[in-house]
């Protein structure tokens, strides 16, 4: 995979965080972004691809039934 330069503006604060971090982990900057831009952009799929699927139950009518609702209802008051 090629790499590409880019550039954006970023809060003084978070640079230094980003640098405090960089610098803890023994890195560089450009690795700690490149980490943070990886798990963005996976949360961001798996939301999406999760969404869709709903999307696609919905649409085909593939409700839960009242009593599965009620066990996840009863699951998360645990």
């Amino acid at each position: 995979m090629g790499k590409e330069t880019i550039t954006f503006r970023l809060d003084a604060e978070k640079r230094a965080a980003l640098d405090e971090i960089a610098d803890g982990l023994d890195r560089d900057r450009s690795y700690i972004l490149n980490e943070a831009i990886d798990l963005y952009l996976e949360v961001h799929r798996w939301q999406v691809e999760h969404i869709l699927e709903g999307v696609r139950q919905a649409d085909n009518e593939e409700f839960a039934t009242d009593e599965e609702v009620a066990e996840a209802l009863a699951r998360w008051h645990k």
